[in-house]
């Protein structure tokens, strides 16, 4: 078999393995390097030489790719924004509200808005340790 052909047929097989089995296109640019050292070949009859003609042009291939591929972030759950008024909260006033199971102190972010008992609201921030909420009807 001629070398040309074993490239060129290494070069088909890598390229029809990413296909099947999507590795983040490395096997895709050792295919294709593989594709460019066939036509080497036919210049350079040295197998070692294609050998490492076939290697740099795979690192710097996937080197070249990197950026393209998507960065994993792990998965973090969003803090809950929900919360429930315990007690009235009169316009500028502190109260209670449930927010994750635990009693906390809450303002209105909006000083002029009084939120009634039991009503649902959302923690729009928090100052020290007093949430900061807005009636759930204001916001959506």
């Amino acid at each position: 078999m001629s070398l040309p052909l074993f490239w060129l047929i290494i070069g088909g097989v890598l390229c029809l393995m990413e296909l099947v089995l999507p590795t983040a296109f490395i096997e895709a640019t050792l295919g294709v390097s593989a594709l460019i050292v066939s036509v080497v070949a036919l210049v350079v009859p040295q197998f070692s030489i294609q050998v490492a003609i076939w290697m740099v042009l795979s690192v710097l291939a996937n080197w070249a790719l990197k950026r393209f591929v998507p960065k994993r972030t792990p998965y973090t759950l969003a803090d809950s924004t929900e919360a429930r008024t315990l007690t009235a909260i009169a316009a500028g006033q502190t109260g209670r509200v449930l927010y994750e199971g635990n009693s906390w102190q809450a303002q209105c972010d909006d000083q002029e808005a009084a939120i009634g008992a039991d009503e649902p609201v959302i923690v729009v921030g928090r100052k020290g340790n007093t949430l900061l909420i807005m009636p759930e009807h204001s916001i959506r």
